[in-house]
């Protein structure tokens, strides 16, 4: 059915990160959201009705919550389209994870009010009504609750859409729920042990966790998460493909919402080479990286020796030193000093997050190292860094 509808409703379907198709494909996808949860809830709370059952009721108290989440998501897709603004100048994109964020709220707090009702339930148990018009629509509830989890799960991949994942991952935990739901309607009927209150229970914790899994993955790109290791090498690809770039460090990915991406790097470029072409090969590289991968870029220009031998098996030794120090430790920006009593070597150093010694702790470990393995002459001048990849 959607797509039969985005073939009739969204033009330029495959640009995917289009802000307005982004946004197209929200639309359609909030609206038949409320249309199958509104319905949803109706024909379950007549089941719940027929067959009262609290289990059932709050299933489809569950579904009138989902419709209200397709409303958010779609609310939070159409803020995510207005344009910068000189107090949003980087636009409006993390609106969607915002949306999202509700959106597991919403989840979180039927999780309670059902695991509340649920309890009480346990506490004073009342018989549950077996009809084969509620077993219908138990049955209908959980084809159609599988249909929108795979269309919001697909869609999302595509748009990389956060609220659109978290609204796959609240269906699935609603395919989940329901069947529950079945279950406990089945063996009440068939064995005369009342288990709605117990099940109720168990509905309202796998929406919980579906809640918890759905705020953490749209609070993590708030607070700023490493980009996908894809990207990165996309954009490794990109920019050591240009003539002239020996390498790539310092590399910050910036995400200000699906389609709004900013990205700063260290280009190293030989030192003899004419500062002039240099700087239009990076000039290139900043456009090759936009036309290719829609993200604005800033690069900095890092000259290294590439023509000095005695540098370059430095440079060896030192990468050999500190990758024995700390196999995920890498250098770069290395260049030395020569002079008559002794030389720095002079680099920067990315320590990996899971080293918890003092910088102050680090360079003397590091220094240690260099003079017992290449030579007390030679003096460390250490930067410490840290990957944001």
């Amino acid at each position: 059915m959607i797509t039969l509808l985005s073939k009739i409703f969204i033009k330029d379907r495959k640009n995917y990160q289009d802000t307005k198709v982004r946004y197209a494909y929200g639309l359609l996808c909030g609206i038949v959201g409320i249309v199958l949860n509104v319905m949803l809830f109706a024909i379950k709370m007549v089941a719940g009705i027929l067959g009262n059952s609290i289990a059932i009721t709050a299933d489809a108290f569950n579904n009138l919550s989902d419709a209200g989440s397709s409303v958010v998501t779609l609310l939070g897709f159409r803020l995510a389209t207005i344009e910068p603004d000189p107090e949003h100048p980087f636009g409006h994109g993390r609106i969607e994870y915002i949306s999202g964020l509700i959106v597991s709220g919403i989840i979180i707090l039927m999780g309670f009010e059902l695991l509340k009702d649920s309890v009480d339930k346990i506490i004073h148990p009342q018989a549950t009504a077996f009809s084969g018009l509620v077993l219908f629509i138990l049955i209908i509830s959980i084809l159609v609750k599988l249909y929108m989890a795979f269309y919001n799960r697909r869609l999302a991949e595509k748009i990389d859409s956060a609220a659109m994942r978290a609204t796959g991952m609240d269906s699935l935990s609603d395919v989940a729920a329901t069947g529950i739901v079945l279950l406990s309607m089945i063996i009440s009927h068939f064995c005369g042990v009342q288990i709605d209150g117990i099940c109720g229970v168990i509905v309202a914790v796998i929406i919980l966790i579906a809640g918890f899994s759905a705020g953490k993955e749209t609070v993590s790109p708030l607070l700023g998460q490493p980009p996908e290791p894809e990207f990165v090498d996309e954009i490794e690809k990109i920019v050591m493909a240009q003539e002239g770039i020996v390498g790539v460090h310092d590399l910050v990915v910036h995400n200000y919402g699906p389609g709004r991406v900013m990205i700063s790097l260290h280009a190293e470029v030989p030192a003899n080479m004419d500062i002039m072409y240099s700087h239009d090969v990076i000039d290139l590289t900043e456009h090759k990286l936009k036309q290719e991968l829609k993200c604005d870029a800033v690069i900095h220009m890092d000259p290294v020796e590439t023509d000095n031998q005695q540098v370059s098996d430095l440079k060896k030794k030192v990468q050999q030193v500190i990758s024995e120090w700390n196999e995920k430790a890498t250098i770069h920006d290395f260049r030395v000093v020569f002079g008559n009593t002794h030389s720095n070597l002079i680099f920067d150093v990315v320590v990996p997050y899971s080293v918890k010694r003092s910088e102050s702790e680090i360079t003397g470990e590091i220094q240690k190292c260099i003079w017992e393995e290449i030579g007390k002459e030679y003096m460390a001048v250490i930067n410490i860094d840290h990957s944001y990849v």
